[in-house]
């Protein structure tokens, strides 16, 4: 019996060796992914790279409003509540969006700015449903009369050179 060329063998080796390693890499796959979801990092890449490939794609073109005061506060609040309902993805795209810092504003400064006093168990949860609770809730049967603010796409100061015009 003669034995098969050298070369022969080890084609027949790498297409067995290619087919142990393709079960290797799905199994590396599979347990690289059920570590990173157990750990919480999976969903927190995933908002990145999708906040990342948005960015990518952003038209830079269109001016957006300019990152006001308000507009900074009003980002948070809404950032508070998506972070708390574990909406992450609508919060990376928010934060990319919107221009709105990395990191969040302190919490006891953002209810200072919007005149709130928290009692403890208040901070439980996300100012938007402290605020939203008080509006439902008010013992006073008074209407709330709102008027027209500034135009939330200028600087307080600019807007404040306008008519001056109120509902």
């Amino acid at each position: 019996m003669v034995a098969a060329p050298p070369v022969a063998r080890s084609v027949g080796q790498s297409s067995n060796n290619s087919a142990a390693s393709m079960a290797t890499v799905a199994e590396l796959k599979s347990a690289l992914r059920e570590a990173l979801e157990a750990r919480g990092v999976l969903g927190q890449l995933k908002a990145r790279i999708r906040s990342e490939v948005f960015r990518a794609l952003d038209d830079q073109s269109e001016e957006r409003p300019p990152l006001t005061h308000e507009n900074l506060l009003i980002n948070e609040l809404i950032r508070e509540y998506l972070e708390f309902n574990k909406y992450r993805y609508t919060a990376s795209v928010l934060i990319a969006e919107s221009g709105q810092p990395e990191v969040p504003l302190d919490r006891r400064f953002l209810a200072s700015e919007l005149n709130v006093v928290e009692e403890p168990s208040a901070a439980a949860v996300p100012l938007l449903y402290s605020l939203l609770s008080h509006f439902l809730s008010s013992a006073d049967s008074g209407k709330l009369f709102l008027r027209n603010p500034p135009n939330p796409q200028q600087h307080p100061q600019q807007a404040n050179k306008g008519d001056g015009e109120s509902l």
